[in-house]
């Protein structure tokens, strides 16, 4: 093997699923974040969608999840780890979790039931 095809090989892109193997598709997307105001703009205006997802998923299990439960197709998948916030004062905390960004094509859309 040579140097260029070992260069190859490492950049290619991970296609794989890693959270599928262990847990069902509705396991991956625990539920969709809609209610902060940065999250219905996005919705409104770009046509992506924010959704909660388990902590150990990829950027190819969100596609695989959406594909199936929503049947639309995700053009783009962005993954965001929200840190936790602790508050000693209230009491208050934000345990921490991981969030998917899901960008759609124009025509797709997706329906939540209220």
């Amino acid at each position: 093997m040579t140097f260029k095809d070992t260069l190859r090989q490492r950049g290619q892109k991970d296609q794989a699923v890693k959270a599928l193997k262990k847990l069902n598709v509705y396991d991956i997307l625990i539920k969709p974040i809609n209610l902060t105001e940065k999250a219905y703009k996005l919705t409104q205006e770009l046509n992506k969608y924010v959704f909660q997802v388990h902590k150990e998923a990829n950027k190819n299990d969100v596609k695989v999840a959406i594909k199936s439960i929503y049947g639309v197709d995700a053009e783009k998948v962005n993954i965001v780890s929200v840190i936790s916030k602790g508050r000693s004062v209230r009491k208050l905390v934000r345990r921490a979790y991981k969030k998917a960004i899901v960008t759609l094509k124009a025509w797709d859309k997706i329906e939540f039931a209220n």
